[in-house]
């Protein structure tokens, strides 16, 4: 049961308490929940109040750096190596990553409709909670079991401490000098952000800068490659380009082989979700998504299949299987040589992790203080403090127990493959629910569902069918080794479906187990003014006089 200084429930929080539930049933605008005026005298002691200045709002060129940071990390320096080894196939592997893009840029048309018609921060909870009434909290309570335990940045704070060590000159694999690295990088993340919130986002949009430099310098010198200007012989990956081709443990794949593929290109793209995440620290949320949004997706696509083509001019096929996290690495090395200058390029991809990171940690430190305003964890009110520097301490360090748990919980040896999977995986049965819900309130009039944003049905079912595909095919088994990937194939599906039961659980409990014991929930009200000011109370319900 959630512990909770309780206070007692004014008028106010009462008429405000019907708009956000008319809200929630399509029945209240956007002007109700927001313009309702904070009286001086609502907030009283043990309230949480949540107010941002102006300047901590994020504009136009944040958002986009925003997206940018959390789009490109570890993902496009790192995971075309799993890609290939899994199709075999240089021109199947680039039509993967178009095939990326396009399903990416249907999400954002998903995404936008329920953003600009709902312009809180939450990201999919508040899209989940407008479609999926009954039960109640049943679908907020699935989606926070997977946010909060599997909303980690594992993947990226690994590859952080690869990069440092491959630019050090060092072959170790992901063993705990590593891990241990990247819990240095995560660990910096948040102290910067729980202490220096400002700092914090001017670090991010300086290394989604620096991220595009890396990306276009990987581009460009990939055009060198092309043309013959590479330290190594030509790996004539583009002859023929549709064989298919087998090696030592890669190559040959089935369906399994291509799912766990496109599962990898879509944990490259993920992040384009991010400014939904904070929408209620967005400056003008409506302009500032629809216009940043689309450019960095677009940005993003483009640099990522230009970079997979310059990976391709410099590195054998063979290399290129088998080199794991540290495909820029190679690629650098083979363009530039083994010097001092050519290992030191590395540093600049882990800065890019880090950048990754800190966008990361950032947006879901957001997402957890949300299921703190729901009143939704135990100790509610302590994970939904700003306290003592206007910034989500408490959610940021929840953040940083869930990444370095699963840091150093998978045993010695390749943990990167396992970390991608394990956290791209749930999010395709949440956006699959995602979608469904758009064409369930497309088809049912009665919900009165209206949005700035129109997503077209053939769109919004591409989405839907793609997560349809990427959350079943992963328990066919594989073609070849069950082991191949050093754990059983059906780990991370089983796990990542596991987290999801597991919020179902908890819903169980919150709701009806705990209620049933104590007598009493605990319930969270917000207010929340013309200013963007929030006044959270929380308070018992009485569930045997109900």
């Amino acid at each position: 049961m959630p512990h909770n200084d309780i206070t007692e429930e004014s008028p106010l929080l009462r008429d405000m308490s019907k708009v956000h539930e008319r809200h929630a049933h399509g029945l209240a605008s956007d002007d109700e929940v927001h313009g309702v005026a904070l009286a001086p005298e609502t907030a009283q002691e043990g309230d949480i109040v949540q107010a941002y200045d102006d300047s901590r709002k994020i504009g136009i060129t944040g958002a986009v750096f925003l997206i940018l940071n959390k789009m490109i990390g570890t993902g496009i320096f790192s995971t075309p190596s799993g890609i290939f080894a899994a199709t075999g196939s240089v021109g199947v592997s680039l039509m993967l990553w178009l095939i990326g893009g396009v399903l990416t840029f249907c999400g954002l048309s998903v995404f936008l409709e329920f953003g600009l018609a709902i312009p809180l921060s939450g990201g999919e909870k508040n899209y989940l909670e407008r479609v999926y009434r009954h039960p109640r909290y049943l679908a907020t309570c699935v989606l926070a079991s997977q946010m909060i335990l599997l909303g980690f940045s594992s993947g990226n704070s690994l590859a952080f401490g690869r990069y440092i060590l491959f630019a050090s000159g060092s072959t170790e694999p992901d063993g705990w000098t590593a891990r241990g690295l990247g819990v240095v990088c995560v660990t910096f993340a948040i102290v910067l952000h729980a202490t220096l919130p400002k700092w914090g986002l001017r670090l991010v949009n300086v290394l989604g800068i620096f991220k595009v430099i890396i990306l276009l310098l990987i581009v460009f010198s990939g055009f060198a490659a092309l043309a013959g200007r590479r330290l190594v012989p030509d790996p004539h990956n583009f002859d023929n380009a549709f064989n298919f081709y087998e090696g030592d443990g890669w190559g040959g794949g089935g369906a399994y082989a291509y799912a766990q593929a496109l599962l990898r290109i879509i944990y490259s793209y993920k992040g384009w979700e991010n400014a939904n995440y904070v929408i209620g620290e967005l400056r003008h949320p409506r302009k500032t998504l629809a216009i940043a949004a689309p450019i960095a997706i677009g940005g993003v696509t483009i640099l990522y299949i230009l970079a997979n083509v310059a990976y391709f001019a410099a590195i054998s096929k063979e290399d290129l299987a088998t080199s794991e996290v540290i495909v820029a690495g190679v690629f650098f090395r083979n363009v530039f040589g083994d010097s001092a200058a050519a290992r030191s390029l590395p540093v600049f991809v882990a800065l890019s992790n880090l950048g990754n990171v800190l966008a990361v940690s950032f947006a879901h430190a957001r997402l957890n203080q949300e299921f703190g305003k729901e009143g939704l964890l135990p100790f509610s009110k302590f994970w939904a403090s700003i306290k003592p520097f206007n910034a989500p301490a408490p959610a940021l360090f929840l953040h940083w127990i869930v990444t370095v748990i699963v840091l150093v919980a998978p045993p010695a040896g390749p943990a990167y493959n396992f970390i991608v999977d394990l956290y791209t995986y749930p999010g395709a049965w949440i956006n699959g629910f995602v979608a469904a819900g758009l064409i369930y309130l497309h088809w049912k009039k009665s919900e009165n569902w209206t949005s700035p944003w129109h997503s077209y049905l053939p769109i919004t079912l591409l989405y839907l069918l793609a997560n349809i595909f990427l959350a079943l095919v992963p328990f066919i088994p594989p073609d070849g080794d069950w082991n191949a990937e050093g754990y059983p194939y059906f780990v991370f599906p089983v796990v990542g479906v596991g987290v999801l039961f597991l919020g179902a659980i908890y819903w169980v409990c919150w709701t009806k187990i705990w209620p049933a014991i104590g007598g009493y929930r605990v319930e969270a009200h917000r207010i929340v003014d013309e200013n963007g000011v929030e006044v959270i109370r929380y308070r018992k319900v009485d569930v045997k006089h109900l």
